[in-house]
């Protein structure tokens, strides 16, 4: 596929996922969850603060030759396109238009939305959370733990249930996101035990009818699958890691990538 095809918008939308160590992006269908470009990985900065984060951002639209609306998943609580906290990436982040600044490195115009929403966005429309009813609750497994709810398909947004307390009154998701697992060298069956302990907070909350599972980890669910003791049916993210890619993409189509490079 040509750079000029890739630069349409009616061909394709560029999405963009910032995470803990990896910053991705593919040009994506939004008909069908496609990637039309090649998918582009970056690590994230070791120091992840605002400018550096919208250099690899401007190095990733560049290398993908691409111009027009751009979808962000973003690892924070987002509102109106601002970062509210700053759970898995540095507290500078704290209180900064993310589609501004953004838009002002790449001069694309930019949406912006939290990781774990946009990836179960991509799930619901697409995947494999397509058609359910009742309440859906996606959960990425990355650095720490994403989740998306949705009631009857509509996003119910920035419910970051990772960040319940844990057994030692830290965030749960110290204790069984993926970042856990590899620290403390746990074994599969070690670590499954971990994140059912949190499958199950969250059912005791919210009941849901079904759980969505994305994320690195999602590609190894055999391995701790017979852990997982929990009254909703668990099913596999179609889009696996590529779900935050896919979702920001389709996001920025329905909601209109409304900041520009000379918004203030």
């Amino acid at each position: 596929m040509s750079a000029t095809e890739r630069r349409d918008p009616s061909i394709g939308v560029l999405g963009i996922d910032v995470g803990g160590s990896g910053v991705k992006g593919a040009v994506v269908d939004t008909e069908t969850g496609k990637l039309l470009s090649e998918r582009i990985r970056i690590p994230t900065p070791k120091r992840s603060t605002p400018e550096k984060i919208a250099g690899v951002v401007q190095e990733l639209v560049g290398q993908l030759g691409y111009s027009g609306p751009v979808g962000c998943s973003f690892p924070t609580v987002v509102v109106d396109g601002r970062a509210l906290t700053a759970g898995n990436i540095d507290e500078s982040w704290r209180g900064t238009r993310v589609d501004q600044l953004f838009a002002q490195s790449t001069g694309q115009k930019f949406v912006v939305h939290n990781d774990a929403d946009v990836a179960g966005i991509a799930e619901m429309k697409l995947g494999a959370g397509r058609g359910l009813a009742g309440t859906v609750i996606m959960i990425t497994i990355g650095t720490g733990l994403g989740s998306g709810v949705f009631y009857n398909g509509m996003l119910i947004p920035n419910i970051e249930l990772g960040r319940m307390s844990g057994k030692d009154g830290e965030p749960i998701e110290f204790y069984a996101g993926d970042r856990a697992r590899k620290v403390n060298k746990l074994s599969w069956d070690d670590w499954g035990e971990r994140f059912n302990y949190f499958l199950q907070r969250v059912e005791r909350v919210f009941t849901p009818a079904h759980f969505v599972i994305g994320g690195g980890a999602s590609k190894k669910l055999n391995k701790f699958v017979d852990k997982l003791d929990v009254k909703a049916s668990i099913r596999v993210a179609q889009f696996r890691n590529n779900a935050g890619i896919v979702g920001a993409a389709i996001a920025s189509r329905q909601n209109g990538a409304a900041t520009s490079p000379r918004d203030e």
